[in-house]
């Protein structure tokens, strides 16, 4: 039996059986009515079950409304039913009238409310909850101690008297680092940074405490402190996940895919750090509702599910200013809106200087008058930035909506002066997207969500070349738009049946125009998708065991091709401080970039989309396994993966060759076996981690390129250690990043011939980079102003001692003498910054 057979019959034994409740006839207890009528209405009822066991009626009519229900009830009864707000009533009896005890719960480091926390009366069996609001009640029943527990957060004990004043009291309550039914594991390198038992990496910026080197908690360079993800380039825009390629990975911001991830060529991130909620990092074993991506997953969702009270941001640092502000405009509705802007076209800062030494090396922005007779004069002119949109609605009882719009641009103008000569090169990038989302939750087991995004991408650049006044012009432009339908059923406490249907297009076009020779080209193509998923999930009521399995079905019209993908997640407590996890997927992905060489624009380097064509640019597949252990005891947090992982299909042309494979189009695949490992400990407010990674990552191609050689992106070993401190509103940071120099190839000989010189090499990836090794610090501290507003400022240094990394080196024919030269990219060098924060 083939494997994805395999997977077809597990989940038609997983999911071949559904629980039919059968309704209850004649007379019933209050209990089971009050839970029929939550089902029916959406709604909750706080009681003590002590006054309400003593009731048993007939069940009132399924086609009445909500509110001739509670009429009914209350004739029937001597209780009173008490509206809270627009789902949940509190139940008391009625010859007690007076004022209820109640009170309200809030995090005590987010000041938001706790809900579904539970109320126990000591020594009794009452009990009730929070709602959305954090708020409950109790009826002046017992002198008895009241008891206050939520998994997530350390239990308090309140004294009845403390509740029976005027005004309902407010608990701020500690969020604690793990307990042993959670399942997730708190604190993973950071505040606001945890691991899920579906093997996902959760990252809570509003959560965060501080990481080396960051000013501001930013998403893309955080998932880089996560083992088994590095950029060898120290850039955002080459993020490598197990020796996959950037393109590999499926950026989601809000639903909407992102093609552009980077400002400033890749060194800063182009998502507001203000802004992201949380971001879901799977780096195998993702959801069967992810597709078109055969590396990671990166989900960022900055929506939120409470209605929180207006609040505002302005904060501003040697490369930008940023603000974000949020408006709650009624209970049911808020608008968030979002932006961030460079300030590099108005003053060089030595933070921007550094960058711009780091991005400018080895290009004509930096080396134009190198082999040149003639003296020119340039100008850099250079901007980037970033705005949200977002609005959240709920609609009635059971309805919400949300739309969510995002734009990235940046833009680079250089000029080139000279006697009698004046040009000007440009290169811009921006991004433009957009979704919308309605939810309907029919009932607490049951809900129906669909989304349609839009999202555009353009790549213009031209140049002139000063010598030869030839002018480029290229375009690549990317327009995706699709639609999500995800249908959700609880079946039963242990057992959910996920469905859905996705419909996706995608056209991608490439324009290039040359004046000397004359050339012109446009190509365009078209493709469309549609994918059939199915998706189940098992967690028995202990929380000791969880497996989800899926199946995502994608249909290619234009090949005419079906691809199954299973997908699954499996994790099991085998004691209380240790769990199994095991995970697997095959995923597919029909979208990837071609790598420009690097002399085609100012030496900067360019990638372009393009999309496959089963000939050749094929479908990329991938296919991973892995196996892990996660240990947590005396604030002590283990984990360890290994992993397989092949990728077939992919381009010689996507893989940034610079030896003898730099013009070579082939096909081929990498294999890459690894593994990680992780250790933390925390001592109240200080904590350290290390995390080390090994993998053998190695390619095979068609001829003419050799098989078995290493892949550029492989990183033998990997390690990172950090120690951070907070006191109070005090956080300081310092940390250091050690790895093996990535592979390059070294020259053998020059070959002169009648047409050009020609390097003679040796055999690919033939050597390595020397290692790399960066230490980095970081600090903030908080200050109280006024009521509601908080001063906050941040200082990091990257690179602290200075350490001269070389980060990439190729080799070229010096034509002035016909010698082969050397050329070396470094890292960047220290380099500080200042954040300034206000909040209000």
């Amino acid at each position: 039996m083939s494997l994805k057979r395999k997977f077809l019959f597990i989940l038609l034994l997983l999911f071949g059986f559904l629980v039919n409740a059968q309704k209850a006839k004649g007379i019933s207890p209050l209990k089971n009515i009050l839970n029929l009528i939550s089902i029916q209405h959406d709604v909750r009822f706080n009681y003590i079950e002590d006054e309400i066991a003593i009731y048993e009626l007939k069940q009132p009519e399924k086609k009445w409304t909500l509110e001739q229900k509670i009429a009914y009830l209350k004739e029937k009864t001597t209780l009173e039913f008490k509206l809270i707000n627009e789902r949940y009533y509190s139940i008391y009896n009625n010859k007690k009238l007076d004022k209820p005890l109640c009170a309200y719960l809030l995090d005590a480091e987010t000041e938001m409310p706790i809900e579904n926390a539970v109320i126990f009366i000591d020594k009794t069996s009452t009990n009730t909850f929070t709602n959305e609001k954090g708020y409950f009640e109790l009826p002046k029943l017992s002198t008895n101690t009241i008891k206050v527990q939520h998994q997530s957060y350390t239990s308090i004990e309140i004294n009845p008297r403390d509740l029976d004043i005027e005004k309902c009291p407010t608990y701020k309550l500690s969020p604690i680092i793990q307990t042993l039914d959670v399942v997730e594991t708190e604190r993973y390198l950071t505040t606001g940074i945890s691991k899920k038992t579906d093997g996902s990496t959760v990252i809570k910026p509003k959560k965060f405490g501080i990481l080396p080197g960051l000013i501001e908690p930013d998403v893309l360079q955080t998932m880089q402190q996560i083992p088994g993800i590095l950029s060898v380039d120290e850039t955002i825009s080459n993020i490598n996940v197990r020796g996959g390629t950037h393109d590999q990975n499926l950026f989601l911001w809000n639903g909407i895919r992102m093609f552009q991830t980077g400002h400033f060529f890749g060194l800063i991130s182009a998502f507001n750090p203000s802004l992201a909620q949380n971001i879901s990092i799977s780096k195998n074993g993702s959801s069967a509702f992810f597709g078109e991506s055969v590396s990671s997953l990166i989900d960022i969702s900055s929506r939120n599910s409470s209605f929180e009270k207006n609040n505002s941001s302005f904060s501003s640092n040697f490369i930008s200013a940023e603000f974000y502000t949020k408006l709650k405009l009624t209970e049911k509705a808020n608008l968030t809106v979002s932006g961030r802007r460079s300030m590099t076209d108005f003053f060089s800062s030595p933070t921007y200087k550094n960058y711009s030494n780091r991005i400018f090396q080895n290009t004509e922005v930096t080396n134009l008058n190198e082999n040149q007779t003639v003296d020119y004069e340039s100008d850099v002119e250079f901007y980037f930035y970033d705005f949200t949109i977002q609005y959240q609605q709920k609609i009635g009882k059971k309805h919400s909506f949300n739309f969510d719009f995002i734009m990235i641009a940046n833009s680079l103008d250089f000029e080139k002066k000279a006697i009698n000569v004046f040009e000007k090169s440009h290169l811009e990038q921006q991004s433009i997207g957009s979704t919308l989302q309605w939810r309907t939750n029919w009932n607490e087991k049951h809900f129906t969500e669909f989304y349609g995004y839009v999202s555009h991408y353009d790549l213009i650049a031209s140049n002139e070349d000063i010598v030869t006044t030839q002018n480029l012009n290229q375009r690549n432009k990317v327009l995706d738009f699709g639609f999500q339908l995800k249908n959700s059923n609880i079946l039963s406490n242990t057992l959910t049946l996920n469905t859905g249907y996705q419909f996706n297009e995608i056209g991608v076009t490439n324009f290039d125009e040359i004046n000397l020779p004359l050339f012109s080209r446009t190509i365009t193509n078209v493709l469309l998708s549609h994918i059939v998923i199915t998706e189940g999930v098992y967690e028995t009521e202990d929380k000791k065991t969880f497996l989800k399995a899926g199946i995502r079905s994608n249909y290619f019209g234009k090949f005419s091709t079906i691809l199954i993908e299973p997908r699954i997640q499996f994790n099991h407590a085998l004691n209380n401080n240790l769990r199994l996890e095991i995970l697997g997927e095959l995923k597919s992905q029909t979208l990837s970039q071609i790598i420009d060489l690097q002399q085609d624009f100012l030496g900067l380097e360019k990638r372009r989309w393009t999309l496959a064509n089963t000939a050749t640019v094929p479908i990329q597949k991938s296919r991973q396994i892995s196996f892990g252990f996660n240990y947590k005891k005396n604030n002590w947090l283990l984990t360890l993966d290994t992993f397989y992982k092949k990728v077939n299909g992919i381009s010689s042309s996507s893989q940034g060759f610079q030896n003898q494979f730099e013009l070579e189009r082939s096909v081929g695949n990498y294999q890459i076996i690894g593994s990680e490992f992780f250790v933390q400990k925390t001592f109240n407010k200080f904590y350290s981690w290390l995390s080390y990674s090994f993998n053998d990552n190695k390619y095979d191609f068609e001829q003419p390129i050799n098989a078995g050689f290493p892949n550029n992106f492989e990183i033998k070993h990997a390690i990172s250690w950090a120690g951070i401190y907070e006191w109070k509103k005090i956080k300081l940071a310092l940390g250091a990043k050690w790895h093996s120099g990535r592979p390059i190839t070294t020259p053998q000989s020059l070959t002169v011939t009648d047409i050009e010189p020609n390097i003679k090499y040796n055999q690919p990836n033939n050597t390595n980079l020397q290692d790399y090794f960066q230490a980095n610090f970081s600090a903030s501290k908080k200050w109280n102003i006024l009521k509601n507003t908080t001063l906050e400022t941040a200082i990091s240094v990257l690179n602290i001692l200075n350490t001269r990394n070389s980060i990439n080196r190729f080799y070229r024919v010096n034509t002035s003498d016909n010698t082969v030269e050397s050329v070396h990219t470094f890292s960047l060098e220290m380099t500080p910054n200042l954040n300034v924060k206000l909040s209000f």
